[in-house]
This record gives C-alpha cells, structure tokens and sequence, in this order.
C-alpha cells in the first residue's frame, strides 16, 4: 500500500520502498560518521606514518645538509619532548592511586600475578629468540662483514664489568635523591690507577666510581610510588588527604595527555621521515645485515603475533585480537618514537577507553609494565647475541645459551624505556658468555629498524597483561568485595562537581539523612 501526502494541494503517492532506502541509507551514513568519530586519531596515526614514510623518501632525494635534517625533524622532536614531559607526573600519581587505591591483600596478589606473567613472558621471549637463531643462523657466513666496509663507528662504550650492571640496577632501585632521580641515574664508571711504579714496572688497576649520568631514574621512581601508595592507605583517614591530591592529578595529567594525542599524528609523520632521511645508506645496511634483520622481527611477529595472544586467550577466553584493536595508536606511537615510556600516556588513555580496562588497573600496572617489562628488548637482545657469536664462529654450549636466557630476562629490566635502550645491555650479555663487543656497532647500525617492532611488542605484553588482570580481577569479585577498596571521604556530596572528581574517590555521608529531610545545596568540592 503506498503512502500520500499532500503538497501544493495535489496529493502525492510515496513509493514505501523509496522510503525505507532513504533511511537505510541515512543509518548507514550516521554509522560511518560515527566510526570515522570514534577512531579519527586512530585513522590520522596511521595516516601518519604512512605519509611520513612518503616524505622521508621523497626528502632523502634532495640531499639535506645536517642543520636542515634538524628543522626537517623539529615537529617529531617536539612530540617526543611532549610526550617525556608527561611521563614523570603520570608514573608516580598513577602508581601513588593505584597503590592505595587497591586493598593490602589484593595488592599483593595482583602485584605477584603480574611479576609472574612479566617473568614468563620475558623468558619464553628470551627461549624463542636462541632457538630461531639457531634455525635461522643470521650470522653464519657472514664472518667477513665488519663495521669498516659499511663505514660505521667502531667506538662503543663497553667496558662496563656484568657484576656492576647489576649492581648499579639495585642501586636504581633507591635513589639517595629523590629529586635528583626524576632526571638522573646513577651510573659505575672506572678510573685506573697506578700501582707498584718501582724498580720500573708499573701495574693498573681498574677502581669502580659512582657517576651520575642524565636520564631517568624511573625504576626508582616507581619502586617508591607503590610503597608510598600502600603507607598512605596503612594511614587510613590521615592519609586520604593525599591521596585525593594525587588523585586529582592524577587526573589532570590524563587531560594533559588527550590533548597530546591529537598532536601524536602530525609528530609522528615527522618522526618517521626524518629517521629515513638521516641514514646514509639504508640499502646496503638492509642487504648485508638482512638475515639478522629477518630473524628478529620474526621472533617479533611470533611473539606478538602468536604466544602473547595465547596467553591472554588462555586465562581469558576472549579474542585478543579484538582487544588489540582497540590499541592502535599506542602501538604507532611505539612504532614511530622506538620508546615504550613515551607510549605509556596514550597506552593508559586507550586501553581504558576502548577496551574498558579499570582505571586502578591499568594505572598500577601499566607504569610497572613499562619499566620492566621488556619482551621485544629480550628477544632483540638474545638474538644479537647469537647473531654475534655465530659471526666470529663461536659455538655456544648449554651452560652459555642459560646463562644468556636468564642475563636476558634480568637485563631487560633495566634497560631504559628510550630509543636504543637495549643496545648497550647487550654488552652484558656478551661479557657474560666471554664474547668480544667490538662488534655492538653492526647492531647500532640497524637498531633503528629493529627498535621499532622491539618496541611495539614491549608495550603489546604491558597491555595484554593489564587486560589479563582486569579479568582475573573482576572474576574474584563475587568472591571477595575487597578486590578494589575505594577510598571513601567523608563529605558532604556535590551533584555538580560529581563528573569532575577522580574515581578513586568516592564520597560518603558521614551520617544518614531521613528521605523527609531536604539536601543541602551544593558546595565547594572537597577535591
């Protein structure tokens, strides 16, 4: 039956199914606004990097001289300048919440879960880097490539003892300073001295001397955020004071960063076009390095690709890659700034927005996740040690492939969460195992193709492990109510400034009022 309307008074017919494919047609034009609107910073990093790599090859055509690769490459500078700023505010007021957010008991069994899973990932990364080395050989007949033919620097710094770098990481875990270690670490260097100078002969010995080196310390930092998290919540009313200003600024960091975010694309394309214009020869480098290439974005691919998701699947039973989806833009930022602390802003916005993650989750574990949590740097750090050996024709027996699993695992801990953090701990590695470091210049050669998929699988492990968490989390919730203690304040409640406040805190009447007894108007926020 057709439908009529009246117009200029003639009535009309109206075809029914001219009608429905009109709003067929506008529903489908609303769902793509919608879904352009949900992931336009998704679409634009993309984007980004993408077109950055278009401008970078377009850019090394024209030859740049060393000060215009420097204005060429200001706009990613600033992104990354951006982004370092952030990371201070942000790792201690959301460790500081998080801890004191979360209940003693719950604490410990969420904080052992995690180091179990960061544990076993990083050492099952570790395990499948050696045994792709020995399956792919990426430095079998290559005895003949050297740092001179490919015109690199052989000058890296490598005489730092295996028995002080660990040291020197318990060291970072109390800094004396506490100011001093939001941008410096503590570093051993050696100083020789003159011993025995009699009857002619002379004799040195190397002394260790404490430095101080710019970077940082944000393995102490978070060391001493989750213990003064829990003392606050040991305080009980005395503390909660404190804990609503961390709270609050906690907040107004994440303000902070959604405004960075809408900067990300524009500084990534930059960063990655100025990458590609900075190397003098990527072709060469590619074809005599490409088997060590291959096999680590390989160990990468399975890694990320293969075993995190069967281990998120495993305790959840969910699809992982959906969860990951809902990632993107952290995982191109990890791509475009090679450092897993410089996603940590975007990775805690976006895993709480689309994928739902509890805040007291994501901002207690994602911190944790990015100091020390290093998958993607132990596989590229187990791989660069067999790469190595097998280039000076040295078989690597069983006590030397355990020892570089368990140097591997432990030294990723403390490799910096900044571009070519790792490269230096593999120094460890091969001191360790008697191996000759001379040759760490061919990896620092390639390390900026290799740094990126490092990178992205570091803070890939950080974000499956937060969502293994939640899960775990909300399944012992029926069990038990205090899971997540919320810290409750005694106030009186502000309808107006309910949206603004942290949801940490949650307020609570200090006396019931009868339902005959009217509210008082709202006041000022306690927070």
């Amino acid at each position: 039956m057709q439908k009529t309307s009246e117009a200029n008074g003639h009535v009309v017919d109206i075809d029914p199914s001219y009608a429905e494919g009109d709003r067929a047609a506008a529903g489908r034009w609303q769902k793509c606004l919608r879904f352009l609107k949900k992931n336009t910073i998704v679409i634009l990093t993309v984007s980004g990097v993408l077109i950055g790599v278009g401008i970078g090859m377009a850019a090394r055509s024209m030859h740049l001289s060393r000060a215009q690769m420097t204005y060429f490459a200001f706009p990613g500078e600033m992104l990354l300048r951006m982004l370092r700023m952030i990371i201070l505010p942000l790792v201690v007021c959301s460790l500081i919440s998080g801890a004191a957010s979360l209940d003693t008991r719950s604490l410990g069994k969420l904080g052992a879960i995690a180091v179990g899973y960061f544990l076993v990932t990083t050492l099952l990364a570790s395990g499948l880097a050696i045994a792709l080395g020995f399956i792919i050989k990426p430095g079998a007949g290559a005895g003949a490539l050297n740092s001179n033919t490919l015109g690199l620097d052989d000058t890296v710094p490598t005489n730092k003892e295996t028995v002080d770098s660990f040291l020197d990481l318990a060291r970072n875990l109390f800094p004396s300073n506490l100011v001093a270690a939001a941008f410096q670490t503590y570093a051993t260097d050696y100083k020789m001295i003159v011993r025995n100078r009699t009857l002619g002969n002379a004799t040195f010995e190397k002394i260790p001397v404490g430095t101080q080196i710019d970077g940082m310390n944000i393995l102490g930092l978070v060391l001493f955020a989750l213990v003064l998290g829990v003392a606050l919540k040991k305080l009980g009313r005395e503390g909660e004071d404190l804990i609503r200003f961390f709270n609050s600024f906690n907040e107004a960091t994440m303000i902070l960063v959604s405004w960075i975010m809408w900067y990300v694309p524009f500084g990534i394309m930059f960063l990655v076009g100025s990458k590609i214009v900075e190397m003098d020869d990527i072709v060469l480098l590619v074809t005599s390095l490409g088997k060590y290439i291959f096999a680590s974005i390989l160990g990468h691919v399975i890694h990320g690709g293969v075993v995190l998701p069967l281990i998120y699947f495993a305790f959840t039973r969910k699809n992982p890659f959906q969860f990951l989806v809902g990632l993107i833009t952290p995982f191109a930022t990890a791509f475009a700034t090679c450092s897993s602390s410089a996603t940590l802003p975007s990775m805690i916005k976006c895993i709480e927005e689309n994928n739902g993650v509890d805040k007291r989750i994501s901002r207690f574990i994602l911190p944790i996740g990015a100091t020390v949590n290093m998958d993607g740097a132990a596989i590229f750090q187990c791989m660069a040690a067999v790469f190595i050996a097998q280039l000076n024709n040295y078989d690597l027996n069983a006590g030397q492939i355990f020892t570089i699993l368990v140097t591997a695992t432990a030294s990723s801990v403390g490799a910096a969460g900044v571009p070519a953090g790792g490269v230096l701990t593999i120094a460890i590695i091969l001191e360790a195992i008697g191996l000759p470091t001379n040759d760490l210049s061919l990896i620092l050669a390639v390390d900026w193709i290799v740094d990126r998929t490092t990178t992205v699988v570091n803070v890939e492990g950080d974000a499956l492990g937060a969502g293994i968490l939640h899960y775990l989390n909300e399944k012992d919730a029926p069990k038990s109510h205090h899971e997540l203690s919320d810290v409750y304040v005694e106030a009186v409640p502000n309808c107006k400034s309910e949206c603004e406040t942290s949801p940490l805190v949650m307020h609570k009447n200090p006396t019931s009022t009868p339902s005959n007894v009217t509210e008082p108007e709202a006041k000022e926020s306690v927070l």
